[in-house]
């Protein structure tokens, strides 16, 4: 039996049960990409790499994705020529109960006071 040929364009994600909490901490605690996460979490839906304005050089902006994809937050997938990012909420509301929403709600309550909102 073969399996199906893998596209060099699939990119690595954990399993859920691989997501580790540090990992997920670690890459929330970059302003950037809590922004990023928080953006994704407003629209509730699938956005492009490009759509975020980041004020950081596009080989940043990979990185940024990547630690996101890597540690479990965000799972990218390509649609044509696209990169489509989008969050992976239910698998860490099943793995840290509460944890996201208390985060995103934290991140939000700073921005307001920081006038960043």
């Amino acid at each position: 039996m073969t399996s199906p040929a893998v596209s060099s364009r699939d990119l690595p994600h954990p399993a859920s049960e691989e997501i580790r909490l540090e990992a997920v901490l670690h890459a929330l605690s970059d302003p950037l990409r809590l922004n990023i996460v928080r953006e994704l979490a407003a629209v509730g839906d699938e956005l492009s790499c490009s759509h975020f304005d980041l004020p950081v050089t596009k080989s940043t902006t990979t990185h940024h994705f990547r630690v996101l994809r890597e540690s479990g937050v965000i799972r990218q997938i390509y649609r044509g020529t696209a990169k489509m990012n989008g969050l992976r909420k239910d698998d860490l509301d099943g793995l840290f109960p509460g944890l996201f929403d208390a985060l995103l709600d934290a991140a939000a309550r700073q921005a307001a006071r920081l006038g960043n909102a």
